[in-house]
Protein backbone atom coordinates (compact mmCIF):
# COMPACT_ATOMS: atom_id res chain seq x y z
CA UNK A 1 0.00 0.00 0.00
CA UNK A 2 1.39 3.41 -1.00
CA UNK A 3 2.02 5.98 1.67
CA UNK A 4 0.01 9.21 1.44
CA UNK A 5 1.90 12.22 0.08
CA UNK A 6 3.60 14.34 2.73
CA UNK A 7 2.54 18.01 2.61
CA UNK A 8 3.79 20.91 4.73
CA UNK A 9 1.11 23.50 5.47
CA UNK A 10 2.10 26.85 6.96
CA UNK A 11 -0.35 29.40 8.31
CA UNK A 12 0.92 32.97 8.61
CA UNK A 13 -0.67 36.08 10.06
CA UNK A 14 -2.84 37.31 7.21
CA UNK A 15 -6.59 37.42 6.82
CA UNK A 16 -7.92 34.34 5.05
CA UNK A 17 -7.97 31.56 7.66
CA UNK A 18 -11.12 30.02 6.11
CA UNK A 19 -8.93 29.13 3.10
CA UNK A 20 -6.47 27.34 5.39
CA UNK A 21 -9.22 25.44 7.16
CA UNK A 22 -10.81 24.38 3.86
CA UNK A 23 -7.45 23.06 2.62
CA UNK A 24 -6.73 21.19 5.85
CA UNK A 25 -10.17 19.56 5.84
CA UNK A 26 -9.79 18.59 2.19
CA UNK A 27 -6.38 17.01 2.88
CA UNK A 28 -7.82 14.81 5.66
CA UNK A 29 -7.17 11.20 4.70
CA UNK A 30 -5.52 12.34 1.46
CA UNK A 31 -2.10 13.45 2.72
CA UNK A 32 0.25 13.33 5.66
CA UNK A 33 0.02 16.94 6.84
CA UNK A 34 2.85 18.66 8.71
CA UNK A 35 1.49 21.92 10.11
CA UNK A 36 3.25 25.04 11.37
CA UNK A 37 1.29 28.05 12.63
CA UNK A 38 3.04 31.41 13.05
CA UNK A 39 2.45 33.66 16.05
CA UNK A 40 0.54 36.11 13.88
CA UNK A 41 -1.59 33.31 12.46
CA UNK A 42 -2.67 32.31 15.95
CA UNK A 43 -4.23 35.72 16.48
CA UNK A 44 -5.91 35.84 13.06
CA UNK A 45 -7.19 32.28 13.52
CA UNK A 46 -8.93 33.41 16.70
CA UNK A 47 -10.21 36.69 15.23
CA UNK A 48 -11.63 35.14 12.04
CA UNK A 49 -12.65 31.66 13.14
CA UNK A 50 -12.77 31.66 16.95
CA UNK A 51 -10.24 28.81 16.87
CA UNK A 52 -7.01 28.05 18.70
CA UNK A 53 -4.11 26.20 17.05
CA UNK A 54 -4.99 23.14 19.17
CA UNK A 55 -8.31 23.02 17.30
CA UNK A 56 -6.32 22.24 14.13
CA UNK A 57 -4.26 19.41 15.59
CA UNK A 58 -6.77 16.76 14.51
CA UNK A 59 -6.32 17.95 10.90
CA UNK A 60 -2.56 17.27 10.84
CA UNK A 61 -0.34 14.31 11.54
CA UNK A 62 2.30 16.58 13.07
CA UNK A 63 2.16 20.14 14.40
CA UNK A 64 5.31 22.21 15.02
CA UNK A 65 6.11 25.38 16.92
CA UNK A 66 7.24 28.15 14.60
CA UNK A 67 10.30 28.62 16.81
CA UNK A 68 11.47 24.99 16.37
CA UNK A 69 14.19 25.43 13.74
CA UNK A 70 15.38 21.88 14.44
CA UNK A 71 12.11 20.29 13.28
CA UNK A 72 12.27 17.72 10.46
CA UNK A 73 10.59 20.10 7.96
CA UNK A 74 13.57 22.46 8.35
CA UNK A 75 15.80 19.96 6.53
CA UNK A 76 16.06 19.14 2.85
CA UNK A 77 16.65 15.50 3.81
CA UNK A 78 13.01 15.29 4.99
CA UNK A 79 11.14 14.38 1.79
CA UNK A 80 7.81 16.05 1.01
CA UNK A 81 5.49 16.40 -1.98
CA UNK A 82 5.40 20.15 -1.44
CA UNK A 83 4.43 23.04 0.80
CA UNK A 84 1.71 25.66 0.88
CA UNK A 85 1.56 28.85 2.95
CA UNK A 86 -2.10 29.79 3.31
CA UNK A 87 -2.81 32.52 4.06
CA UNK A 88 0.56 34.06 3.27
CA UNK A 89 1.11 37.47 4.85
CA UNK A 90 3.05 40.13 2.97
CA UNK A 91 5.82 39.91 5.57
CA UNK A 92 6.09 36.14 5.23
CA UNK A 93 6.03 36.41 1.44
CA UNK A 94 8.85 38.98 1.56
CA UNK A 95 10.96 36.82 3.86
CA UNK A 96 10.48 33.75 1.66
CA UNK A 97 11.18 35.70 -1.53
CA UNK A 98 14.52 36.93 -0.22
CA UNK A 99 15.61 33.78 1.63
CA UNK A 100 15.17 35.05 5.20
CA UNK A 101 14.68 31.80 7.11
CA UNK A 102 14.34 33.06 10.68
CA UNK A 103 11.29 30.99 11.67
CA UNK A 104 10.34 27.37 11.04
CA UNK A 105 7.71 28.42 8.51
CA UNK A 106 10.14 30.53 6.48
CA UNK A 107 12.92 27.93 6.86
CA UNK A 108 10.64 25.15 5.57
CA UNK A 109 9.70 27.35 2.61
CA UNK A 110 13.39 28.06 1.96
CA UNK A 111 14.06 24.30 1.98
CA UNK A 112 11.33 23.75 -0.60
CA UNK A 113 12.87 26.36 -2.85
CA UNK A 114 16.41 25.01 -2.52
CA UNK A 115 15.25 21.42 -3.08
CA UNK A 116 13.13 22.51 -6.08
CA UNK A 117 9.94 21.14 -4.53
CA UNK A 118 6.56 22.78 -5.10
CA UNK A 119 5.97 25.81 -2.89
CA UNK A 120 2.59 27.55 -3.15
CA UNK A 121 2.15 30.96 -1.53
CA UNK A 122 -1.45 32.15 -1.09
CA UNK A 123 -1.58 35.88 -0.33
CA UNK A 124 -4.97 37.45 0.29
CA UNK A 125 -4.09 41.09 0.93
CA UNK A 126 -5.44 43.87 -1.28
CA UNK A 127 -4.51 46.34 -2.63
CA UNK A 128 -0.91 45.34 -3.21
CA UNK A 129 1.81 47.93 -2.61
CA UNK A 130 4.95 47.99 -4.72
CA UNK A 131 7.19 46.21 -2.15
CA UNK A 132 4.77 43.27 -2.05
CA UNK A 133 4.48 43.15 -5.85
CA UNK A 134 8.28 43.07 -6.11
CA UNK A 135 8.43 40.30 -3.50
CA UNK A 136 5.86 38.30 -5.51
CA UNK A 137 8.05 38.57 -8.61
CA UNK A 138 11.14 37.59 -6.59
CA UNK A 139 9.30 34.60 -5.08
CA UNK A 140 8.14 33.46 -8.52
CA UNK A 141 11.66 33.83 -9.92
CA UNK A 142 12.96 31.76 -6.99
CA UNK A 143 10.57 28.95 -7.93
CA UNK A 144 7.44 29.53 -5.86
CA UNK A 145 3.91 29.64 -7.22
CA UNK A 146 2.17 32.83 -6.11
CA UNK A 147 -1.52 31.93 -6.01
CA UNK A 148 -3.58 34.88 -4.73
CA UNK A 149 -6.77 33.98 -2.88
CA UNK A 150 -8.85 35.39 -5.70
CA UNK A 151 -11.53 32.85 -6.61
CA UNK A 152 -13.14 32.63 -10.03
CA UNK A 153 -16.86 32.69 -10.65
CA UNK A 154 -17.30 30.60 -13.80
CA UNK A 155 -18.41 27.67 -11.64
CA UNK A 156 -21.30 29.82 -10.36
CA UNK A 157 -20.62 29.62 -6.62
CA UNK A 158 -23.69 29.52 -4.42
CA UNK A 159 -22.02 29.74 -1.01
CA UNK A 160 -18.73 30.74 0.60
CA UNK A 161 -17.60 27.11 0.63
CA UNK A 162 -17.69 27.11 -3.17
CA UNK A 163 -15.33 30.11 -3.25
CA UNK A 164 -12.98 28.49 -0.73
CA UNK A 165 -13.07 25.24 -2.69
CA UNK A 166 -12.00 27.02 -5.88
CA UNK A 167 -8.75 28.15 -4.24
CA UNK A 168 -8.22 24.80 -2.51
CA UNK A 169 -8.56 23.04 -5.87
CA UNK A 170 -5.92 25.30 -7.44
CA UNK A 171 -3.56 24.62 -4.50
CA UNK A 172 -4.09 20.86 -4.83
CA UNK A 173 -3.40 21.05 -8.56
CA UNK A 174 -0.08 22.82 -8.01
CA UNK A 175 0.92 20.26 -5.39
CA UNK A 176 0.13 17.48 -7.84
CA UNK A 177 -2.60 15.95 -5.67
CA UNK A 178 -5.44 14.29 -7.61
CA UNK A 179 -8.09 15.32 -5.07
CA UNK A 180 -11.37 16.77 -6.32
CA UNK A 181 -12.64 19.84 -4.45
CA UNK A 182 -14.26 22.10 -7.07
CA UNK A 183 -15.59 21.81 -10.63
CA UNK A 184 -13.22 22.65 -13.46
CA UNK A 185 -13.86 24.82 -16.48
CA UNK A 186 -16.21 23.09 -18.90
CA UNK A 187 -17.34 20.33 -16.53
CA UNK A 188 -20.82 21.77 -16.09
CA UNK A 189 -22.79 23.20 -18.98
CA UNK A 190 -24.15 26.69 -18.50
CA UNK A 191 -27.96 27.06 -18.46
CA UNK A 192 -29.39 26.93 -22.00
CA UNK A 193 -26.40 25.03 -23.40
CA UNK A 194 -26.65 21.38 -24.35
Amino acid sequence: MALPPRIVVGLSGASGMPYALDLLRTLEGQAEVHLVVSQGAKRVLWEEMGLHPKDLEALAQRVYRDTDLGAPIASGSFPTRGMVVVPCSATTLGKIAYGLADTLLTRAAYVHLKERRPLVLVPRETPLPLPTLKAMVQAAEAGAVVLPASPGFYHRPKEIGDLLGFITQRILDHLGLPVRRAPRWGEEALPGEE
